[in-house]
């Protein structure tokens, strides 16, 4: 990906790069996973992600836009209402991860039972107003698509430099993605995560930043 692509992702957010969930084996141009065993990396993390002792969820591994060798993973917590009670930055108790590049693990120990692996793909470059006349899995840089517009959700995050990353969005899950003996895990809505945008070409420190639903 070109650097220049990153000031119009994030500095000028005039663009944005969507992604999809697709029912298919992952491949090297897949940009990671969505639903089955998390990576590798973390079969020795436990404490890590089940922070406080809440017990988390795979949720999803994104390849890094700009650093192939890293991945940015999503884990959420088992308990509908903790993440319920839970849901606006720093109060979020969704997990987010920026870490070396791993392969799927072959222990189940944090997969969720309700989400089927898919593999995610695409990763084109649009217009940011183009992408709302489009359903999409994930919504890299640009704005944010908000199904709550409160000023109160975007507090915490400005005053400690966080910036919008990207977006998970349920309305873009296809049909065979979650198993029909479950809800959607956030009824329907929509997850964002935010990071500090650092210089011209990287961004660190991503965290959740808080999670919609109509």
């Amino acid at each position: 990906m070109p650097m220049y692509n990153f000031k119009e992702l994030f500095a000028a957010r005039t663009h944005c790069m969507i992604f999809q969930a697709q029912a298919s084996p992952c491949t090297e141009e897949s940009h990671g996973w969505i639903g089955g065993k998390a990576p590798m990396f973390f079969d020795d993390k436990t404490e890590t992600v089940n922070r406080n002792g809440i017990k988390h969820y795979f949720y999803l591994s994104l390849v890094h836009p700009f650093r192939p060798e890293r991945m940015i993973s999503v884990f959420i917590p088992e308990e509908y209402d903790e993440y319920l009670e839970n849901n606006i930055y720093p109060n979020c108790s969704i997990q987010v991860f920026d870490h070396p590049i791993s392969k799927e693990s072959t222990s189940e120990i944090y997969t969720h039972p309700g989400l089927i692996k898919h593999s995610i793909i695409g990763g084109d470059l649009m217009g940011d107003k183009d992408s709302a006349e489009q359903s999409f899995l994930i919504k890299l840089g640009g704005t944010p698509g908000l199904i709550q517009d409160e000023n109160y959700y975007f507090t915490g995050l400005a005053e400690d430099g966080f910036d919008f990353l990207f977006q998970v969005d349920e309305d873009g899950y296809p049909d065979t993605l979650l198993d029909g003996k479950f809800s959607y895990p956030f009824s329907f809505g929509a997850m964002y995560v935010f990071a500090q945008i650092i210089s011209d070409r990287e961004f660190s420190s991503p965290v959740a930043g808080f999670w919609q639903y109509s």
